[in-house]
Order: C-alpha cells, then sequence, then structure tokens
C-alpha cells in the first residue's frame, strides 16, 4: 500500500471514530475520549503522507517545525493546511478534545487538503 492510499485510510479511521463512537449531538461530541483519538489518527494520516513525499530527515525525530521547514522550501499552500491540521488535530482535538464538530470537520477538511496535494505531487513526478 502505498502512503497516500494508507493517510487516507488514516484519515477514514478517524471519520470512523468520530461517527460511531463520539455521539454527536447538536453540533457537539459527547465523548472526549474519542475525539482525541480521531484528531491524533488524522493527524498521523497527514504525517504518513507528507513523509511518503518528504522522505527521511537526517537525524533525530521529525517534529513539525522539520514539517514547516521542508514545506516552506516546497509551495506556501500545503504550508498553510499543515499548520491548521496541527493546530486542529494535533493540538485542539488530540490534547484538548475540542467537543465541537465544526472544529473536527475544519481539521479533516485541512488533512484530506494536504493529501491530495501529496497525491497530486506524487502523480507528477
Amino acid at each position: 500500500m502505498n502512503t497516500v492510499q494508507e493517510a487516507k485510510r488514516y484519515l477514514d479511521n478517524a471519520r470512523e471514530i468520530l461517527r460511531e463512537k463520539a455521539h454527536k449531538e447538536e453540533g457537539y461530541y459527547l465523548d472526549t475520549k474519542y475525539v482525541k483519538m480521531a484528531g491524533h489518527t488524522a493527524y498521523v494520516g497527514v504525517l504518513v503522507a507528507l513523509d511518503g513525499l518528504l522522505g527521511k530527515k537526517g537525524k533525530g525525530r521529525k517534529g513539525v517545525d522539520w514539517y514547516n521547514q521542508q514545506l516552506s522550501g516546497l509551495d506556501k499552500r500545503p504550508l498553510r493546511s499543515f499548520v491548521g491540521a496541527y493546530d486542529t488535530l494535533h493540538l485542539s482535538m488530540s490534547y484538548d478534545g475540542n467537543p465541537l464538530a465544526s472544529v473536527a470537520a475544519a481539521g479533516l477538511a485541512e488533512a484530506e487538503t494536504i493529501i491530495k496535494w501529496v497525491e497530486s505531487r506524487t502523480v507528477e513526478a
């Protein structure tokens, strides 16, 4: 399985977690445990897609600053999407468990934008 397909699978899993386990009511998810899980899953999907395009880092672990630096040298549009996905999926959802369904929808949309961008770059290559 290539990295774009794998990233899409992560995103599908995040949507499934929200739909089936987080229990949305009146625009809010009732179980923040699953909001956190879905945010983390979607963010990992973004990283899987980007890793397939950007490759390996020299030494140490990749961090958000490394991804920002790599994307800033390629294209500003996905950089903005990555910053939004990091803030929404990783911080607001994964750490804080933000229950607002519109926040989750925005984060998943940014993740999808990044994955599609990576897919378009890998098709061109």
